[in-house]
């Protein structure tokens, strides 16, 4: 498995690929094709490396030792970045590096599943990062993107869409869901929008005037 498409000023989405727990073989390989750019955090490359990936970089604190020699020999050419600052996250640290980069958008892998402490700071720290660069966090069973302020986006009916706040979110306004919300607000841990839908084939919009808000397309 491989990354063979060439990167063309920076158009395509970045691959961040974490270390929870991996996704199906064929979903990984279709962001291959169309995410040129591969970057690894951490402990992750020792199974990255077993998966013949062609990995640009390599990036974290490293606090588990690595046999840098012979990942360079199986990775040549490949960049490897120390970040020691533990006052953030590698995640943190792999997208923060894309965007000085001038990369628009990543998708991101392997960063839910294993560790629930790591896979829910991995899913609500993203909004922060929401107006700098796209992102979309994948697995086998869920699409989560932070929002901006409006979105939209046509969808088949029927797709499950769920709203999640980070926090609080005020003067939230819906189209096209079975489910629309008028003006409404959502807080984790009381109220969310979680298993709507979409109503027909057509655009969903969403907007929202305060927050910080997560759409999850998820799947069974």
């Amino acid at each position: 498995m491989s990354s063979h498409h060439i990167v063309r000023d920076k158009q395509e989405p970045a691959l961040l690929i974490a270390n929870g727990e991996s996704c199906d073989p064929e979903l990984l390989g279709q962001l291959l094709e169309w995410n040129p750019f591969v970057v690894v955090l951490d402990n992750a490359i020792r199974r990255v490396l077993d998966l013949g990936i062609k990995v640009d970089v390599l990036l974290g604190d490293f606090d588990q030792p690595h046999d840098f020699d012979l990942i360079r020999q199986r990775q040549y050419p490949i960049e490897i970045i120390h970040t020691p600052d533990q006052n953030k996250t590698d995640l943190d640290k792999g997208i923060e590096f894309l965007i000085g980069r001038g990369f628009p958008a990543v998708n991101i892998v392997w960063a839910t599943g294993r560790r629930a402490d790591h896979a829910i700071t991995n899913m609500t720290d993203v909004v922060r990062y929401r107006d700098r660069i796209r992102i979309v966090l994948l697995d086998d069973h869920s699409k989560i993107i932070p929002l901006g302020k409006t979105f939209e986006k046509w969808y088949t009916r029927g797709t499950p869409i769920s709203l999640i706040p980070v926090g609080t979110v005020d003067g939230l306004e819906t189209e096209g869901l079975k489910y629309n919300l008028r003006n409404e607000s959502l807080t984790l841990g009381y109220r969310t929008g979680s298993s709507n839908e979409a109503a027909e084939d057509g655009f969903v919009k969403i907007r929202y005037r305060t927050g910080d808000l997560l759409l999850m397309e998820c799947w069974d």
